[in-house]
């Protein structure tokens, strides 16, 4: 019966799409649906749009190459390395952590390449390794902390992330996605989310952690873009026991077990050519019970940012979740970043309150996050982001009322 309703929702979804296309086909935007910016076509764009503090020729022969195979074929590629260093007070366990991560990532554009109806086979495969111990993704939970810090930074070893089909449609206001999916790269979208350019603490990014989101490379589909000149909307499927280190058994447990995570949000934006910065969006999802015993739920999304004088960003987030195995069961989030220099990089500072969530953490008592970092971008290629974190009454070290973090996060791309 499940997989009849994953079908069906497939089938619904496309149909939506289709139909609202045929409706806004004549509107002349050019805008592209919303992306976050760990989606590779945009983290592509932004690596070339980079304005760093040193202007470095070491890699410029390779670049060159890069943009004339993509001029002259439309496959668009890049390979990036990254690597965090993380340490605590007060923790009873484990007080450091460190670990690295290597991505091959891009789209080929390979269906009406130049327009903006292009279709495109977009892919991330990465390796993700720990220097230390443990990787600083463990680290929140040993230091007694009912969250994570950079969920990425694991040792989870070769992984493939996403490898998916987009189409767009309507002039680029419209896209299709459907393959493996990562659906961070469209569920609750906001500019400061991306764990490799943003925020160390995963109670800023995608969800405020009051989602129960599934696995990246998820067997899945979805579909979203324009209804108005100011509302936009969009919605997926996806299998909810995805495993990126065994993709494809992606197509076993969809026809198995048939658990999905399905998500609709809409949102409004005062101006489409500031779409990605400008918008008030509202998320709801829901999930099944899945094959490792963690139990179905669902919850609401809420998140405004707006873009002022090409400098500021200021952002309220939140999140509420109805039992599954998300970190919080609430989350309330406000913060701002700063570009001092356009495309230089960013300071953020974000405060956060989370209400740990009881099904996870029976009798977890309520949390208090700050963090600040700035990410600088000193040559095209290297980027550093010192950061610190101080967290009032972690949920699951009842000796420590404080807990400070700090980190250092460097990003190499070609």
């Amino acid at each position: 019966m499940k997989m009849i309703k994953f079908a069906l929702c497939t089938f619904l979804l496309t149909a939506f799409a289709t139909a609202t296309l045929a409706e806004e086909g004549e509107s002349g935007s050019k805008t592209s649906p919303l992306l976050s910016p760990d989606e590779v076509e945009n983290q592509i764009n932004m690596d070339q749009e980079v304005n760093p503090l040193y202007e470095s020729k070491l890699f410029a022969p390779i670049q060159e190459w890069k943009t004339g195979v993509a001029e002259r074929t439309g496959f668009n590629w890049s390979l990036d390395y990254s690597a965090l260093f993380m340490g605590v007070s007060g923790s009873p366990g484990e007080d450091s952590a460190s670990s690295g991560m290597v991505r091959f990532f891009g789209f080929w554009d390979l269906v009406n390449r130049g327009t903006p109806n292009k279709g495109s086979l977009n892919w991330k495969v990465e390796n993700r390794h720990k220097y230390s111990d443990i990787p600083p993704s463990a680290l929140g939970f040993e230091s007694g902390y009912a969250g994570i810090f950079e969920p990425p930074f694991s040792d989870q070893g070769t992984r493939l992330t996403n490898l998916y089909w987009k189409q767009y449609l309507s002039k680029g206001t419209w896209a299709i996605v459907g393959g493996f999916l990562d659906v961070t790269d469209f569920v609750d979208v906001y500019l400061m989310a991306s764990p490799w350019t943003g925020f160390n603490n995963f109670v800023f990014s995608t969800g405020s952690a009051a989602t129960d989101l599934p696995n990246d490379a998820t067997l899945g589909i979805g579909a979203g873009g324009m209804v108005t000149d100011k509302i936009y909307i969009q919605a997926g499927i996806a299998d909810a026991n995805s495993d990126p280190t065994e993709p494809f058994d992606g197509f076993d447990s969809v026809a198995s077990d048939s658990d999905f995570f399905k998500w609709v949000e809409i949102g409004f934006t005062p101006n489409q050519d500031n779409l990605y910065f400008d918008n008030i969006h509202l998320t709801f999802w829901q999930i099944d019970e899945r094959t490792n015993g963690t139990p179905d739920g669902w919850g609401i999304n809420v998140s405004w940012q707006n873009w002022i004088n090409d400098k500021w960003l200021p952002f309220v987030r939140g999140g509420y979740t109805e039992d599954s195995g998300s970190l919080l069961e609430k989350s309330v989030t406000v913060g701002l970043g700063y570009q001092p220099v356009p495309m230089r990089g960013v300071i953020g500072l974000g405060f956060n309150w989370g209400k740990p969530n009881q099904t996870s953490f029976a009798g977890a008592d309520d949390q208090y996050t700050t963090e600040l970092f700035w990410r600088l971008q000193l040559t095209k290629e290297l980027a550093v982001t010192p950061s610190i974190q101080y967290i009032k009454d972690p949920a699951l070290n009842d000796d420590e009322d404080n807990l400070w973090a700090f980190g250092l996060r460097l990003r190499v791309a070609l």
